[in-house]
């Protein structure tokens, strides 16, 4: 199947027909085999995961050059450089941990189980073994609530 645009600005649709015999000899459109279309995931991604992944774009940017500063995030988001900073905190979050916001389950209903409040302190954390321990702890206590 392919759809274009024509230069008259309509679109133009070409697809593959299968015709077949019908009953009494008569041709009959045969549409073949119906695309497989995916599930749609059920559930959402949590806050947090979403925050850490763009913490890693954000870097990214700041790497190649694309923008100079926090600021210059700030702007772009049309946020608080107060905020970039708190989002980019995350990126002090030990490897694993990282890995582990990126990939926590989708929320399919009521709240987030971990929260931003709660992960900010174990940011804070400059050893990386603390942070595990309070990641474990704030875990537990998730699964708990």
């Amino acid at each position: 199947m392919k759809i274009s645009a024509a230069n008259n600005g309509g679109l133009t649709f070409h697809a593959r027909v299968h015709f077949g015999r019908g009953g009494s000899g008569r041709m009959k459109l045969d549409p073949g085999p119906l695309p497989q279309v995916p599930a749609a995931p059920r559930g959402r991604v949590p806050r947090i995961s979403k925050l850490m992944a763009l913490a890693i774009h954000f870097d990214d940017l700041l790497r190649r050059g694309e923008v100079k500063d926090y600021a210059d995030l700030a702007r772009l988001g049309h946020v608080t450089r107060v905020r970039v900073t708190q989002v980019m905190n995350l990126l002090m979050l030990a490897p694993d941990i990282q890995e582990a916001l990126l990939f926590l389950p989708a929320v399919e209903a009521g709240r987030d189980p971990v929260k931003e409040w709660q992960v900010r302190p174990i940011a804070a954390e400059p050893l990386w073994a603390e942070q595990r321990r309070a990641w474990r702890r704030t875990l537990r206590d998730a699964a708990g609530s």
